[in-house]
This record gives C-alpha cells, sequence and structure tokens, in this order.
C-alpha cells in the first residue's frame, strides 16, 4: 500500500485549478512528464507547492528513480512567474527531475530580461534547463507522449482523472478502517477461542457493509484495467524506436494497490463469514453422528443377511440371470443407503476443512466407521456383481459348446457320399472348421471358468468367514469342475471320430485325384498322339536334318512311354484304395481300355514315323555317298535310286491300327512337302548317272553314241518324269522350315506336359 501523505479532499479546490498535473506521457527515457500550465494571473506558489507535493506522492519510488521531465509552459506567464516555478523546483524536487522545458511564447521575452542562464545554473539547481517554442517541443519528446496543447496526441482530462482519484482514495480510506476492524474482530475470536459461544457471537459488526466496499473495488478495479487512472488511453508508444508504454501499476500504484486490499479484504471477510459459521456446527455434528449410526446399523445387519443367503451360481444361463435380477434387487436395497452415505461424507468433508481439532478428530472417526462398513459392504455387492456376470458367461458358453459339439457329432454320424474330390474338400474343410470351432470353444470355456473360479476365490468375506468360506462356494467350485470335466470328454470322443473320417475322406480325395490325373493322362497321351499324327511328317533334306529328327522322334516317343506308365500307376492306385474304402462300386471304368487303346496307337504309329526315318537315313546317306565320289558304280547309283523310291512308296502308305482302322501321317499336302525333297535328291543322283555315262562315251564314240543315244533318251524321259512331279509337288521351302519348327514345340510341350 502507497504511503499517501496528503488526500485528495484536503486540497480538493487547489487541484480542480489544474496548477500542474501528470498527463500520463513519458519521455525517451521513461521517466513521468511533469506539465506545469502558468497562466496570466498570478500564481500562487504555495497552491502550486501542495499540488506538486501531492502529485508526486503518487508515483512510486521505482518510477521517481527514473526522472521526471517538467514542462513549463510560460506562453501566458511573465519570466519572471517561470523563474520563480523553475527555482521552486529546486526545493520541490531537485533529486527527481531530470529535464526542465520552458516553453516560451513565440514573442520572446527581452534578451536583457532572459539573461539569466540557467545552464550555466545546473550545477547549482541540480537539473538540466532548456528554453524551447512549442512547436520544437518534439526534438526532446515524442508527439504521442504531449497533450495537445504542445500539438500532441495523448489525451487527457482532468477532472476525469481527478474523479477517478477521489474515488480510490475514497475505497482506500473505506477498505483499510475496514480491514482493521475484521481484523480485530477475527483476532478476538481467536484469543477468545475457548468460549465457543462468545466466539460464535456475531453480533459485533464492522462500520462499512463488506459486500459493498468489495464491490465499489472491483468496479474501481475493473475501470483501472480498462483505462489508466490519470484518464489517458492505455495505448501508444513513445515513438518510432521508443519505449512502450509501461501499464498503469507500474507508473502508479493504484491498480496493484487495489488488488492488494481487495485480497485482504476478501481474506479476513472470510475469516468473518466463518465465524458466523461456527453457531451450527455442533447440531450438525450431532445429526451427521446419528445418521452415521443408522447407516451402519442397517449395512452390519439386514443388508449384510441378503448377501449371506445369495451365493449360488445357477446351473444353466436361466438360473443364473434368474440370480442375477435378485442381486439388483439387492443393489437397489443398498443404493438407498449409500445415497445417505454420499451426503453424509459431503457434509463430514464441509466440517472437516474448517472444524476444531477436537471436532477434527470426532468427525475424521465417524467418517472412517462409515467409510469402512459402506466400502467393505460394496465391495461384497460388487464381488457378488462379478460373479454373477462370470456365471452368466460360463454358462453361456457351456451351452453354445454343448451345441457345436452335438452338430460335430451329427455330422460325424452321417454317411459321407461326395460325387467329386471337390465335394469332398469341402466336407473335409467344413468337418475341421466345427473341430477348430469346438477347440476355441473349449478353450473359451476353460478361460470362462478359471475367470469364474477366481471371482469366487477373491470375493470379500466378512471377518468371520475369512477362514472358512460358506459350504455353498465349495458346492459353486465342484459344479463348475465337473463342467469342465464333462465338455473335455465330450470333445475328446468327437476328436477320436474326426480322425477316423478324416482319413477316409482324405483317402476318397486321393482316389478321385487319381482317377482324374489318369483322364489327364489319357487325354496327354491322345494329344501327343495326334501331334505325331498331324505334325511328325517331313523326312529331312539330308542325312544331317534327318538324324536330328530321329533323335528328336525317339524323345517323343520316351515322353509318350513315360505318360503311359504314369496312367497306369495312377490306375493301379485307384485299386488300392478302392480297396481300403471298400468301395466296390467305384472302378477304373474305360480308363484304362482308353489308356491302352491309346497307347498302342501311338506305338504303332511311332514305329512307322521311325521306320520312315531311319529309311530316309539310308537314301539321304547313300546320296550324298554317291554324289561326292569320282568313281560310282552303277550298282550303287541302283540302291539309291531304290531306296529313294521304296521311301517316296512308304509314303503313300497308310497306317493300320490294331483295331482295323487306317491313318496317314498329315494331310496329302503335307505328304507330298515331304516327297519333295525325296524327289529332287533322286533327280541329283539321275544327273550324276548321266555325267558317268557321258564319260564313258569317250572310249568308244561310235557304239557309245548308238548306246548313248537310247541310253540318253531313257535317262532324259526319266528325268523329264521326275521334273513333272517335282513340278505338280513343289511347295515353298518356309513351309517345311515350319513344320520341322511345330515338331519342335509339340515335342517340347509334351515334355513339360509330363
Amino acid at each position: 500500500m502507497s504511503n499517501v501523505t496528503m488526500e485528495a479532499t484536503a486540497i480538493l479546490p487547489v487541484l480542480k485549478k489544474k496548477l500542474a498535473f501528470l498527463s500520463g506521457g513519458k519521455d525517451r527515457r521513461s521517466g513521468l512528464i511533469l506539465t506545469i500550465p502558468l497562466s496570466s494571473d498570478q500564481t500562487s506558489m504555495e497552491e502550486l507547492s501542495a499540488t506538486l507535493d501531492y502529485l508526486l506522492s503518487i508515483p512510486s519510488e521505482k518510477c521517481k528513480a527514473r526522472g521526471f521531465t517538467v514542462i513549463v509552459d510560460g506562453r501566458k506567464s511573465q519570466w519572471n512567474t517561470v523563474k520563480t516555478v523553475v527555482l521552486m523546483l529546486q526545493n520541490v524536487i531537485p533529486a527527481e527531475v531530470s529535464l526542465v522545458c520552458v516553453v516560451k511564447p513565440d514573442e520572446f521575452w527581452d534578451k536583457k530580461v532572459t539573461h539569466f542562464c540557467f545552464w550555466k545554473e545546473k550545477d547549482r539547481l541540480g537539473f538540466e534547463v532548456i528554453l524551447v517554442s512549442a512547436n520544437k517541443l518534439t526534438r526532446y519528446i515524442e508527439p504521442s507522449q504531449l497533450t495537445d496543447d504542445f500539438g500532441g496526441s495523448l489525451d487527457y482530462d482532468h477532472s476525469d482523472w481527478l474523479s477517478k482519484r477521489l474515488v480510490f482514495e475514497k475505497f482506500t480510506k473505506e477498505s483499510t478502517s475496514l480491514l482493521d476492524e475484521l481484523s480485530i474482530i477475527n483476532d478476538g475470536d481467536k484469543s477468545n477461542s475457548m468460549d465457543k459461544e462468545k466466539s460464535a457471537d456475531c453480533g459485533l459488526l464492522p462500520s462499512f457493509d463488506p459486500e459493498t466496499v468489495l464491490q465499489t473495488g472491483h468496479e474501481l478495479l475493473s475501470e483501472l484495467q480498462q483505462r489508466r487512472f490519470n484518464g489517458s488511453e492505455g495505448g501508444g508508444g513513445g515513438g518510432p524506436g521508443g519505449p512502450a508504454w509501461c501499464p498503469m501499476e507500474e507508473e502508479l500504484l493504484a491498480q496493484p494497490q487495489v488488488m492488494k486490499l481487495l485480497d485482504s479484504l476478501r481474506e479476513q471477510y472470510t475469516r468473518y463469514q466463518e465465524l458466523c459459521r461456527q453457531r451450527n456446527k455442533r447440531t450438525q455434528l450431532d445429526e451427521i453422528h446419528t445418521k452415521v449410526m443408522q447407516v451402519v446399523t442397517w449395512l452390519q445387519g439386514p443388508g449384510s443377511e441378503l448377501l449371506k443367503t445369495h451365493q449360488a451360481i445357477g446351473d444353466s444361463m436361466r438360473a443364473a440371470q434368474a440370480l442375477q435380477q435378485k442381486h439388483e434387487e439387492i443393489e437397489s436395497q443398498h443404493s438407498e443407503w449409500f445415497a445417505v452415505y454420499v451426503e453424509l461424507n459431503q457434509q463430514i468433508a464441509a466440517l472437516l476443512s474448517a472444524g476444531e481439532e477436537e471436532e477434527v478428530v470426532e468427525l475424521k472417526a465417524l467418517q472412517q466407521q462409515l467409510s469402512d462398513v459402506c466400502y467393505r459392504q460394496a465391495a461384497q455387492l460388487e464381488g457378488r456383481q462379478n460373479v454373477l456376470q462370470a456365471a452368466q458367461g460360463f454358462h453361456s458358453t457351456t451351452q453354445e459348446l454343448s451345441q457345436q459339439l452335438d452338430g460335430l457329432l451329427g455330422m460325424l454320424c452321417a454317411d459321407v457320399a461326395p460325387a467329386d474330390g471337390a465335394s469332398i474338400q469341402q466336407n473335409l474343410k467344413l468337418l475341421e472348421e466345427k473341430l477348430q470351432a469346438v477347440e476355441a470353444g473349449l478353450g473359451s470355456l476353460r478361460q470362462k471358468g478359471a475367470l469364474l473360479l477366481e471371482q469366487m476365490c477373491s470375493q470379500p468375506w466378512t471377518p468371520e468367514e475369512t477362514e472358512s468360506p460358506p459350504g455353498e462356494q465349495q458346492d459353486n467350485v465342484q459344479q463348475i469342475q465337473s463342467v469342465m470335466e464333462e465338455m473335455q470328454l465330450r470333445k475328446q470322443r468327437c476328436e477320436d471320430m474326426v480322425d477316423v473320417r478324416r482319413l477316409k475322406m482324405l483317402q476318397m480325395v486321393q482316389l478321385f485325384k487319381c482317377e482324374e490325373d489318369a483322364l489327364q493322362a489319357v487325354e496327354w497321351l491322345g494329344e501327343l498322339l495326334d501331334a505325331l499324327l498331324k505334325t511328325h511328317v517331313r523326312l529331312g533334306d539330308d542325312s544331317q536334318e534327318t538324324r536330328t529328327m530321329l533323335d528328336k522322334h525317339r524323345k517323343f516317343v520316351d515322353v509318350a512311354q513315360s505318360t503311359y506308365d504314369y496312367g497306369r500307376q495312377l490306375l493301379q492306385a485307384t485299386v488300392v484304395l478302392c480297396q481300403s474304402l471298400r468301395c466296390t462300386t467305384r472302378s477304373s471304368g474305360d480308363t484304362l481300355p482308353r489308356l491302352n487303346r491309346v497307347w498302342k496307337q501311338f506305338s504303332v504309329s511311332a514305329e512307322e514315323r521311325q521306320q520312315r526315318l531311319e529309311l530316309a537315313l539310308n537314301f539321304h546317306g547313300g546320296a550324298e555317298r554317291v554324289l561326292q565320289l569320282e568313281c560310282v558304280e552303277v550298282e550303287s547309283l541302283d540302291e539309291v535310286d531304290s531306296s529313294g523310291k521304296t521311301l517316296l512308296d512308304r509314303l503313300t502308305t497308310p497306317i493300320i491300327f490294331p483295331d482295323g482302322s487306317e491313318q496317314y501321317f498329315g494331310s496329302p499336302s503335307d505328304t507330298a512337302a515331304a516327297a519333295e525333297g525325296v524327289r529332287e535328291r533322286l533327280l541329283l543322283v539321275e544327273e550324276r548317272r548321266l555325267q558317268l555315262q557321258e564319260a564313258r562315251l569317250h572310249d568308244d564314240e561310235e557304239e557309245e553314241e548308238e548306246e548313248g543315244g537310247g541310253v540318253l533318251n531313257g535317262q532324259d524321259g526319266r528325268l523329264d518324269v521326275i521334273g513333272e512331279e517335282l513340278s505338280e509337288k513343289e511347295e515353298p521351302d518356309e513351309g517345311e522350315e515350319e513344320e520341322e519348327e511345330k515338331q519342335d514345340e509339340d515335342l517340347e510341350t509334351a515334355t513339360q506336359d509330363r
């Protein structure tokens, strides 16, 4: 609280004259600006000194330490008056003044009159004095910190400031007096604490109404927080780069002083109110004690008996639900007494916060007794509720598991007569799912049973039952264990039956799979036969190509042989599985005859294909030898010619299958294309024969001409025949290459399928 030496009411007429004022502005050093507006009338130095004393008692010591800038407005006054005021400042506030700005009039005083130099007197005065025009005052002070009298933008209303100051001093005076009175009342009650009736007497009233004083203080504080106490707006700064305006609580002590008074007043008033509450405490204690004993008596008597007589868990879901409904009725009866407990606990807690030491001990004892009984009874109710919930979960899981076991047993007792492997797989999957559901259900039952046993064992007993739980609880434990053992036996029996059914169904799946794979082998072998007859037609253009085709053919035959063997093995496995399953109605059917028939057709076709390739290899080999040798016997040429014709005849011969049916390799065009290479090679052999005959004609021209003429005519005729056949059956070489590539692809595809 600030030490104010005088009150505004004592010098109110002087303050209304506005001989000096604190506008709220600050200089560039954050010091307050004190303005002394001199008028044309004679100024009373005594009144001015009193005004300055009052104004300088308002700021804090910290604010005073930053120094004041005093603006002496001498534009309407005489020089002597200005000089007197400046010299008076030396006596009033020499230490607080840092700068005095004397605002001179537009028509400056006579130089002789103003010959007195303030700057030379700085050391004596203790502060600096400058003479400045009003329009140049902004060199020393920012415009935002000057009032409109000096061309600034700072608003200041002296009447408003004075009215707020009067309100502040009135509140300070009343609140200080009220605080002293309340302190005396409170301290007097504390000193007479032994006399409870006297300390509780509220006949001693303060002079002022505390509520009214508090309201006045709050209104004043709100006004101070919205506006500066001196009447200026709270915004603004010290100009660009200048210091920001400090809030009022740092300039003047009005706001923090009001806050401090309000806090102290609220504290003392609260203590005073507490004194007035002491009268009813004893009555409240007696009422609370009576109610506490009523609650304790019922909870320890009828309430405990209700819980003792209801400990069963039921033998089914319906029985557990009925027990739950009965327990809710018991809880409803307890809830009424628990509501009384909550109310009593709140009353006791309220009294404990302001009770005397003896009262606190008594209240705590009552509260402890009430809490112990209520918490013990609530714990028993909660334990019983947990047991019933766990029992419902246990019975529900038992019922679901029993239904699952019945469904699984019904599925196992039904006969299995699936139509194909997919249906068997579906039935097997369904069987496994049901078994897994049973296993999960049994695991859940074990968990629910363990939880129920745990809840029963952890259920809080009364002190008499702690060492030996009620006999009904032992029966409940045996019931739970018996149910879990029964479900375990039923599940084990079903598991044994599932193992047998699973083995049978897996064998049936294998049976169907063998049958499907055997049919697939027949299809593969048929595809190989079809590829052999349709695409394996070419015989090669030379011995090297023919030998390569012969090697590929042998590999092709090996693939077919392995496919046939695989089919035979599958059919043999089918027979074994049928015997194991005692399935006399199923057999390999027509799969084995079909497999044998296709294999015989393939064997005949492959043998014919190999013979043709071997003939072609023999033909090309002989032709290449007679064409490469210089001296060739006629017999060799005849052998080549004979083998070529035999090969051509073989190409036109059909394949005769065991059933008497016939089949040709490829189409007629494919056969003609294959024969084309043979005819071309025969033509070369005939040309070679002509060359040999021409060489022999040189020995005997006449005889050789006659013989040679006949021979040539004959040879020409043979060449013409071969040439005509070639021209009729001529095919592009690209077709032969494509056919050979097709044979390679068929061989590779057959190998991959196998």
